[in-house]
């Protein structure tokens, strides 16, 4: 109940009023059924503003520090989310990605829409990074089409590190869904995932129009952090 009273009365007329969003390409988005809704992730204002202008409810996978941060803005952050209806995530350790999978497919088999963004965390620097193949084991285990998604002027609201969102206007650009029905029972095989999820990530790059870094965003924010030292330069793709 909460999670339209937040849509409707309280953040979604609040967020269309300050941000304006252009809308393009809704009409992808399934009327009824699961099905996963893939984009980039740019910002934190991505959480709040793609659930705002869409009909159906959609729950995203969200990690796990949006609910175990300290003091008062922790346990606000963590009542929101919770509140929205969004699932923690740990992303630690090696059976992170397997429990993600299963809250994934969980929500999938109810028939809702997931959201996911398959770079595994935000961007640092605007641009749109190697996928990880969790979204395809969902596609192809739970058998549902991938709406490709972009948000775009997000990362120039609201970068990594400010608090509050400069107002304003963004665009939201839903592409048309993919169906990966030829791969039918493949869900185990290395290669079929690989090239599920460069699909994926193809059409949120021809949605979005970022620079496409060949690597994992994580890998690269680590050789950041490490200096000149930490590690090769990416290879860059349009």
């Amino acid at each position: 109940m909460f999670y339209y009273v937040l849509k409707y009365v309280v953040l979604g007329p609040l967020l269309r009023l300050l941000f304006r969003p252009r809308i393009e390409g809704l009409e992808h988005i399934p009327a009824d059924g699961a099905a996963i809704v893939a984009g980039n992730h740019l910002s934190f204002s991505d959480h709040f503003l793609m659930p705002a202008i869409l009909k159906r409810r959609i729950t995203f996978l969200a990690k796990a520090e949006y609910f175990t941060g300290p003091g008062l803005k922790g346990r606000l952050t963590a009542a929101f989310f919770r509140s929205a209806g969004q699932i923690p995530v740990d992303r630690s350790g090696k059976d992170a990605g397997q429990a993600a999978i299963r809250e994934g497919l969980g929500v999938l088999a109810k028939g809702e829409l997931l959201g996911i963004y398959p770079e595994g965390t935000r961007s640092h620097d605007g641009r749109l990074y190697k996928g990880k193949v969790g979204v395809a084991v969902m596609a192809l285990t739970a058998r549902v089409p991938v709406v490709p998604c972009a948000m775009v002027g997000t990362f120039e609201i609201q970068p990594p590190g400010q608090v509050l969102p400069k107002i304003k206007r963004v665009t939201i650009r839903f592409g048309e869904p993919l169906d990966f029905s030829r791969y039918a029972g493949m869900e185990n095989e290395k290669a079929v995932l690989r090239a599920v999820t460069d699909e994926i990530m193809y059409e949120i790059l021809a949605l979005s129009g970022q620079q496409y870094v060949d690597e994992y965003a994580v890998k690269v924010k680590a050789a950041r952090a490490d200096g000149p030292k930490g590690g090769r330069i990416p290879r860059l793709r349009r």
